[in-house]
């Protein structure tokens, strides 16, 4: 709580307010350790709570301290940037209708949003209004499905993270990679970048940036950065970054068997029947287009390519061919009364 600034009195009673919230129980000395206060003056906080109508209760015993009770009304939920950025990117990956103001989660979604500070509603807005604009009626995604747990990620780390993304600021990383000798063991490495966004995507965090230290444009795994620290130096992201296409594009490639698929129909229509999670799509002339990615597993993206409700022909690889052939035959014995 020290610093070169006064803190009001309105701020020490929201913050006490958390305290009360993430310590269910807490004694008026504990909290005025947390604020840097007095028992006393922690104490007068947790009258102006009250008067201001919220439910603190006391809990006598050896035991006691403050909790919020139940109301009838729910108490004012604070979050830091980076918790509120994360809770809006869980809901729009679980929750179709999310982006639609008119939608109960949200309208609830939107209100987070409107008290986020501008420059952190400025990276989540975006991908909310994309996931309005398609439809993705819930096909699974090409990557993140993979059944494995997903690794934890330190929430000091991601509020780094989304700070120096807020203000521009670039990151020196220490960034974990497979080594390249036969027993695959992890090695560290340092790198600079201008961390662009981060994103939650299948479950996972990714930091798309630029680094310096490779003068490419990258998509890191949050939970393999070991440690991060704010640089003076400043930038810009990109005019017009749409973080989610760049990595759901990322995320398409580098799978073990190629795509490239042929389709009959132009772009913005093929885009509203695909998620572009499963490749990138291109024109090709004569209003087709190109879908260019690759899949460890031919046989589920066969199933993703069959909801197309036109004809495609199917250039690379071999094994997604076959899975085709073989999809179509089971459908054909299905409609037929038949097991295949």
């Amino acid at each position: 709580m020290s610093g070169g600034h006064e803190i009001s009195p309105t701020a020490r009673a929201l913050l006490a307010l958390e305290a009360i919230q993430n310590a269910p129980g807490i004694t008026a000395q504990r909290l005025g350790e947390r604020l840097g206060v007095t028992e006393r003056a922690a104490r007068r906080y947790v009258a102006i709570l009250r008067e201001a109508g919220l439910p603190i209760d006391s809990v006598t015993g050896p035991y006691g301290g403050y909790q919020v009770g139940r109301g009838m009304r729910l108490p004012p939920l604070t979050f830091s940037a980076a918790e509120a950025a994360g809770l809006v990117m869980a809901v729009l990956e679980g929750h179709r209708a999310a982006a639609d103001p008119t939608d109960l989660v949200g309208g609830a979604l939107g209100k987070i949003i409107r008290v986020l500070p501008a420059r952190v509603a400025g990276l989540v807005r975006p991908i909310r209004d994309v996931r309005g604009s398609v439809n993705e009626a819930g096909v699974p995604y090409a990557r993140g499905v993979d059944g494995l747990s997903v690794p934890p990620v330190s929430h000091e780390l991601t509020g780094v993270l989304f700070d120096a993304c807020a203000a521009g600021r670039r990151l020196r990383l220490c960034y974990r990679l497979r080594s390249g000798d036969a027993e695959g063991d992890w090695v560290e490495r340092d790198m600079e970048v201008d961390p662009w966004a981060v994103i939650l995507r299948h479950s996972r965090w990714y930091l798309l940036c630029w680094s310096h230290s490779r003068d490419a444009r990258r998509v890191l795994r949050v939970d393999r950065i070991a440690s991060a620290a704010q640089l003076p130096d400043t930038f810009m992201p990109p005019p017009g970054l749409d973080p989610l296409r760049v990595l759901e594009e990322h995320l398409a490639q580098d799978w073990k068997f190629p795509v490239d698929v042929l389709i009959d129909a132009p772009p913005a229509e093929v885009a509203g029947w695909l998620p572009r999670s499963l490749g990138a799509l291109s024109p090709a002339g004569d209003g087709q287009t190109r879908l260019l990615a690759s899949t460890e597993n031919p046989g589920w993206y066969a199933g993703q390519l069959a909801v197309l409700p036109y004809p495609f022909r199917v250039a690379e690889s071999a094994p997604l061919r076959d899975a085709l052939a073989d999809l179509g035959r089971r459908l054909i014995a299905a409609g037929r009364g038949i097991s295949a």
